[in-house]
């Protein structure tokens, strides 16, 4: 008994064939040559005419022929793409995840669409942005977003101050020299927010993406191992469209 997964494999390579003996097929009908054929023999008008011998070329392609070929090269085509679509119609299997059955019965085109949305999406997942390790963050509820801890820092001014290095004698004015320093004038408090991700979430979503993957893949693969039933459309076809 052939498996589903039997057909897909001999798919691509029926097709190619096809492929190939089509077109050579209809190049040999493109050229005139090849289809004509000629005869010609030659009689003297008297008996002392030279005789010449029989001249002529063969026909070396039939249309006739061309279509039975045509017929047997789609046929085989035909049929294995019957026999491969009419059995993804039919082959199911569940998708199980760590033990636990998440879809029941799913057919091979849903599983080959489910594969490709999940590989997709896998690869948005591992671009998800996540907070800043260097900070400590908790859920705000209330604001919907993630938030540190408050922190403050000191807001301050340059003040000018003025130093005495000597002060004013009768012969001497005082020396001076004038600086700055910071003043604290106030109190910054500042909370951060962020929409992203903890690193330990997005983990935990690639975790499950990956998982349900590789489940798929499993269900796709039992599903292959579905027994088919060969199908014979190809020659109904042909017998339509070539009959005499």
């Amino acid at each position: 008994m052939t498996k589903l997964n039997q057909i897909i494999a001999l798919e691509k390579g029926v097709k190619a064939r096809a492929s190939r003996e089509l077109e050579e097929l209809r190049a040999s009908t493109q050229k005139d040559a090849l289809l004509a054929g000629i005869s010609r023999t030659y009689q003297p008008r008297d008996e002392d005419g030279d005789p010449l011998p029989p001249e002529g070329t063969k026909v070396q392609v039939r249309v006739e022929e061309v279509l039975a070929r045509v017929s047997a090269v789609l046929t085989r085509l035909f049929d294995v793409v019957a026999t491969k679509d009419i059995a993804n119609g039919s082959a199911r299997a569940d998708v199980v995840v760590d033990g636990e059955t998440l879809l029941r019965d799913v057919p091979v085109a849903y599983l080959l669409f489910l594969e490709k949305q999940l590989a997709d999406l896998q690869s948005f997942l591992a671009k998800l942005p996540v907070l800043d390790p260097a900070e400590d963050w908790s859920w705000d509820s209330a604001a919907g977003v993630y938030r540190t801890p408050t922190t403050k820092t000191v807001r301050s001014r340059k003040v000018p101050k003025v130093l005495v290095k000597y002060e004013a004698t009768e012969h001497h004015p005082a020396q001076t020299e004038v600086f700055t320093v910071d003043e604290p004038v106030g109190d910054w408090s500042t909370v951060k927010f962020s929409g992203a991700l903890p690193a330990e979430r997005r983990g935990q979503l690639l975790d499950r993406v990956i998982a349900l993957g590789e489940a798929v893949k499993v269900a796709r693969e039992a599903a292959n191992q579905f027994d088919v039933t060969d199908q014979a459309y190809g020659k109904l076809v042909f017998d339509y469209l070539f009959a005499r």
